[in-house]
């Protein structure tokens, strides 16, 4: 995977790591959903996550990432799970 892209996607997991209130209010929002927060929460990160990684393949490199950037994309998702996953948990 391109370096920059690569930084670009690490950036955003710690961002949304910092902006996990972010993600607390829309959850909170919802009534209907408070019951499955967590696994709401945790595609809202990966729903932001694989928006990010879309729009910077475009403006980094100018085209749509091909499988194997986007098997890379993945990878980078298992490895910082754990790492997404705390940061959701409700204080």
């Amino acid at each position: 995977m391109d370096k920059q892209l690569e930084e670009k996607i690490n950036k955003k997991i710690a961002e949304v790591a910092d902006k996990s209130n972010e993600i607390f209010k829309i959850i909170k929002s919802l009534d209907e959903l408070k019951t499955h927060s967590d696994s709401f929460g945790y595609g809202i990160v990966i729903g932001r996550l694989y928006n990010s990684f879309y729009y910077q393949c475009r403006r980094i490199l100018k085209r749509n990432p091909t499988s194997e950037e986007f098997d890379e994309f993945l990878e980078i998702l298992n490895k910082k799970q754990k790492e997404i996953l705390n940061s959701l948990k409700l204080s």
